[in-house]
């Protein structure tokens, strides 16, 4: 399993994803899944690019894990990803049977490792996750402020310009 001290590089490169989705119109979110030290998976949230309400950076990520692995079973998994979690990403996390998860910044509005819910750690389900949170929080936080704010401004400017 990758080391703790990795968590930075490798939500670094989760943030560098994340950047794309934004380029792309859409909610500027990143995933990385690591095994051994090598990224088996890298994604970026693809929404509005697909038209497709399941297109999260996680699920991207983890198909793209189970393809490089040519299994299902994430074991001995981590994935980096720069927003808590929703509910869909944290059950797929669960029945991916990966490790560990690592996550930038809480979502209280739709989190589910921690915040609302608590998938991933949920003793009644058939495997649970390590979870580290905070980790190159103030960035993840930042990048998506950045974002909402630039989105609500263009909103106000096309109302002012009707």
């Amino acid at each position: 399993m990758d080391k703790p001290n990795d968590d930075e590089r490798y939500m670094g490169v989760a943030i560098e994803s994340a950047k794309v989705a934004e380029e792309n119109g859409d909610v500027p979110i990143g995933a990385v899944i690591v095994r051994d030290g090598q990224i088996i998976g890298r994604a970026y949230n693809q929404r509005e690019q697909l038209q497709d309400p399941t297109a999260h950076a996680e699920i991207i990520a983890l198909t793209q894990a189970a393809a490089a692995l040519e299994n299902w079973h994430l074991n001995g998994c981590t994935m980096y990803v720069t927003l808590e979690p929703c509910p869909m990403c944290a059950g797929a996390l669960v029945l991916s049977r990966m490790d560990r998860l690592v996550y930038g910044c809480d979502d209280p509005k739709a989190g589910a490792c921690g915040s609302l819910y608590n998938i991933v750690t949920d003793g009644r389900l058939n495997h649970r996750l390590q979870v580290t949170t905070g980790v190159l929080e103030e960035e993840c936080k930042q990048q998506l402020q950045d974002f909402f704010k630039k989105r609500r401004n263009e909103k106000a400017e096309a109302k002012t310009q009707q």
